[in-house]
């Protein structure tokens, strides 16, 4: 890291998960003093230098004579979905920390709601800046929501922006992440792909439109260390900033990539929309590019990823094929199959 950074005091909420733990290693690694508020189940392997303090975030009022005793200059919330979480985040540390790093998601912008097929305007242009149009509408995984996972129904990651800025007392940072790839990855994004090379595929078909599309990605490491620039340079103070790979590769060139980690030597096939199986048609526009620019972090703060693309996909690749969930893909090959015979 390079420019006028500074070894701060940071209290990290959400500490101990796949981007959380990261952004902890990336702190310690920095030289910041670091204290951690986990609730304890996912305890994680973090350097004995660091502090914890367990409990539940969806009740941090309660623990906050041993948060505000940590004396943070910076508080780092990777886990606000929603916003009442920003807000009690905001209410706590307001006049007691100088500055707030909120994790956010790229879904803010009208790019993704065009994408997912929301609303009937243009196709967005893209690279899209930090100052692109945000979404038309709030809450957009509702319809997802479910009795275990009841909270999606409130996530909105445009509110917890909002109720981040809304204390001056409090210099809010916010980071608007892609997608981010990784060991520890619960999604386990690359498990389809990796699967399918695993099990000698020499034919990876896409949907057309789908092998086309740009997706903005980031190496969970990268993303972290973006977290700890911006933690240790104040000039970060009260802006907003992307993250993620300066080149947004297609599908197609991202399976391809993928596929040179695994050390995969087949080839990967766009199929047109005509010939694809339905049942594996996705409600998605794929003209709809999900592509944002980088610059801003890069030319403002420095940032530079430390590790290139192709030691991230060999990390991520080794650890996908270590994990033991493999689903039964056996009736999407026969599928696959027969619109490659058509």
């Amino acid at each position: 890291m390079r420019g006028r950074t500074h070894k701060h005091p940071v209290l990290v909420l959400g500490g101990t998960g796949f981007i959380g733990r990261e952004v902890v290693l990336a702190l310690a690694e920095a030289g910041h003093p670091v204290t951690v508020f986990h609730r304890g189940h996912t305890p994680g392997d973090l350097p004995c230098s660091v502090d914890r303090v367990l409990g539940d975030r969806r009740q941090l009022s309660q623990h906050a004579d041993e948060l505000q005793a940590a004396r943070p200059h910076v508080v780092v919330d990777v886990i606000a979905y929603t916003e009442s979480d920003a807000t009690a985040c905001v209410q706590l540390f307001g006049g007691v920390a100088e500055r707030l790093v909120v994790i956010s998601s790229q879904d803010v912008y009208r790019a993704y709601e065009r994408f997912l097929g929301v609303g009937d305007g243009a196709v967005e242009a893209v690279p899209y800046t930090e100052e692109a149009p945000l979404r038309d509408h709030l809450y957009p995984y509702r319809d997802r929501s479910t009795g275990d996972d009841a909270w999606i129904a409130e996530y909105d990651k445009i509110l917890v922006e909002r109720a981040a800025m809304s204390d001056d007392r409090l210099k809010a940072t916010v980071l608007r992440l892609p997608m981010v790839y990784g060991p520890g990855d619960r999604q386990q994004r690359l498990s389809p792909y990796v699967q399918r090379m695993d099990d000698g595929r020499e034919v990876i078909p896409l949907e057309a439109g789908h092998a086309g599309w740009r997706w903005t990605r980031g190496y969970v490491t990268n993303v972290a260390h973006a977290v700890a620039l911006v933690c240790g340079d104040d000039r970060a103070a009260g802006r907003v900033y992307n993250v993620g790979e300066p080149e947004a590769l297609s599908e197609a060139e991202w399976v391809s990539a993928v596929g040179r980690a695994a050390r995969w030597s087949g080839q990967v096939i766009p199929i047109e929309r005509s010939r694809w199986p339905t049942e594996r048609q996705l409600p998605h526009d794929w003209n709809q590019d999900l592509v944002a620019d980088t610059t801003g972090l890069r030319d403002e703060l420095g940032f530079e990823e430390p590790i290139d693309r192709d030691e991230a996909l060999r990390r991520t690749v080794e650890w996908q094929q270590r994990q033991d969930q493999r689903g039964d893909l056996s009736q999407e090959y026969a599928a696959e199959d027969r619109c490659l015979e058509r």
